[in-house]
């Protein structure tokens, strides 16, 4: 298996995934449980690319694994958020907006603007499960891996510590009011987003020690970048809603976690 024939069968394997997905959409004018695809997705690619490229060597599977412990956690996180908030907001707005502004309807919106964009974030997000699979040497795993192994298993701790923790604060009455400022959050405006980068920065530094792999940085690099748009669109919200954000994040950490500053 050489890296068009696994890029091409990846690629026409994802498009069919959220090609089933946008007609689930369409029947049911919700298209919020993409959230929770959008990480099953990647393991799927993970896996496939495992399967394609042969023999179950060490660095194979350690790509995979780390990859579907990042994807199930996040899915059944994200699915559970789903049931209990309801499709997220800035979903309804974007589709609203093409509505208005260009005439599209549900289904023209939803197919360019989500599931058919979020089909090609997926495929260069998925880069180091996928090129870092190809080659089978070196066998062993090398002082990048494993320095990649820890740097994902630490990103993947990160998030679920930050995730429990703001699910346990957005189930007390009135929180839409105040501002998280405890755990993983006093030290980082977006824990779990930088979690997510580590993760994905630790799959790449594991793909990075064989031939293919090193070229797939765009992949963490794309969805680092898509971290920080996010936050910075929910930053606006937040700083509109919530008193008490500008002072938190004038003494917060954007993105790295870092030790708070002074209160004011």
């Amino acid at each position: 298996m050489d890296a068009s024939r696994l890029l091409i069968a990846n690629g026409a394997g994802t498009a069919v995934c959220w090609l089933i997905l946008w007609r689930m959409g369409a029947k049911l004018k919700d298209v919020g449980f993409v959230d929770g695809y959008w990480s099953l997705g990647l393991v799927l690619i993970a896996w496939n690319s495992v399967f394609l490229c042969g023999p179950l060597t060490p660095r194979r599977l350690v790509l995979a694994g780390l990859c579907m412990a990042w994807g199930l956690r996040l899915a059944a996180y994200r699915h559970w958020r789903w049931r209990r908030q309801g499709p997220p907001r800035r979903y309804r707005d974007l589709l609203q907006r093409l509505r208005a502004e260009r005439g599209w309807g549900f289904e023209t919106a939803s197919l360019i603007a989500v599931f058919g964009l979020q089909a090609l974030l997926q495929f260069v997000v998925a880069l180091p499960v996928q090129l870092g699979a190809l080659d089978a040497q070196p066998a062993a795993l090398g002082p990048l891996a494993w320095a990649g192994l820890a740097l994902g298993l630490g990103g993947l701790a990160l998030e679920a510590a930050a995730d429990a923790r703001l699910a346990r604060f957005q189930a007390v009455p009135h929180s839409q009011d105040r501002v998280l400022d405890a755990g993983p959050w006093r030290f980082s405006r977006h824990p779990n987003h930088f979690g997510d980068a580590c993760v994905w920065w630790g799959l790449y530094l594991i793909a990075a020690e064989t031939r293919d792999g090193v070229w797939s940085a765009l992949g963490p690099l794309m969805l680092t970048y898509m971290l920080l748009d996010a936050g910075r669109d929910m930053e606006a919200s937040m700083r509109a809603r919530r008193p008490g954000y500008p002072a938190y994040a004038r003494r917060t950490s954007a993105f790295i976690p870092w030790p708070p500053g002074p209160a004011g």
